[in-house]
């Protein structure tokens, strides 16, 4: 039970904002595609799916980091950092976990099968580009938003070109709330040497987290007034844009605790915005 416990741990069981995270932008997609009824069976499979990759990706990014994690007070205490379990457990628990995720969307189309390939590639590498790339958030919001093309194959059997736009909103919000949680590790990921938005944007950060914020919402907007949506969705995007602002408030001291309840906020942003969908598809 303890070795359970430890897992639980490495996969962030206890910290679920991840979860809603990616599972926001994908029941937004699965909405759309479905004109607001998906079918049981795919929502099942995707908010099955979501959890266990999810899970198994901070197990990767725990392997991948685990001789910088020691360095930072946030991360140092974490099962496979300190030692609790070893590197080849990491492995094997994002491989079983990716697997069973694997096996759920055998039943979906030939499309999804092909996307599922590259989200798992792209989830995987993802904590490598943090070695090399400026801005690594922005390959997340990639990771994080693959639900969004992955649902409307799954639904349409095509990803149109709205799909697309909503991944690229996502990589804008992705960076965003990442950059908000990069504030908060910004003086050890300096000492390590890991790239983050947050150092890369350096003392333009907040203005950055503004503008992302800005393009993502209008994106998301643009995309909802195509599908025809009307006075539902505009008010969750108008609750959306107010837990923005609100994030302005919370990180323009930079103060590390304060990014952080940004960070966690953004559950309520993605939570107005489908609501917003939803709740326009359902009072027609």
């Amino acid at each position: 039970m303890d070795r359970l416990r430890l897992y639980a741990l490495l996969v962030r069981a206890h910290k679920p904002i991840g979860i809603l995270l990616l599972l926001w932008p994908t029941l937004i997609a699965l909405w759309l595609a479905a004109g607001g009824v998906p079918d049981w069976r795919i929502l099942v499979i995707y908010i099955v799916g979501t959890v266990l990759m999810r899970s198994a990706g901070c197990a990767i990014n725990d392997y991948a980091d685990r001789n910088f994690d020691r360095h930072v007070k946030r991360t140092e205490q974490r099962p496979l950092t300190s030692g609790k379990i070893k590197s080849w457990e990491a492995l094997m628990v994002a491989g079983v976990l990716a697997l069973v995720s694997f096996l759920l969307i055998l039943p979906l189309n030939a499309l999804t099968l092909q996307l599922s390939v590259a989200a798992v590639i792209i989830a995987g590498t993802y904590p490598y580009f943090k070695r090399f790339f400026a801005i690594p958030q922005a390959y997340l919001g990639i990771a994080f938003g693959f639900g969004i093309p992955m649902g409307f194959a799954s639904v349409t059997g095509t990803v149109p070109l709205a799909a697309w736009v909503l991944l690229v909103a996502n990589i804008f919000w992705a960076v965003a709330y990442d950059t908000e949680y990069a504030m908060v590790d910004r003086d050890d990921d300096l000492k390590i040497g890991i790239k983050t938005s947050a150092i890369t944007f350096g003392r333009y950060d907040v203005a950055a987290v503004m503008l992302c914020y800005a393009v993502a919402l209008a994106l998301i907007w643009m995309v909802g007034l195509q599908y025809g949506l009307g006075l539902w969705f505009s008010a969750g995007m108008l609750v959306a844009c107010g837990f923005a602002v609100y994030h302005y408030t919370l990180i323009r001291e930079r103060d590390r605790m304060r990014c952080f309840a940004a960070f966690n906020n953004n559950n309520w942003l993605g939570a107005a915005i489908f609501a917003g969908v939803a709740l326009d598809y359902l009072m027609r």
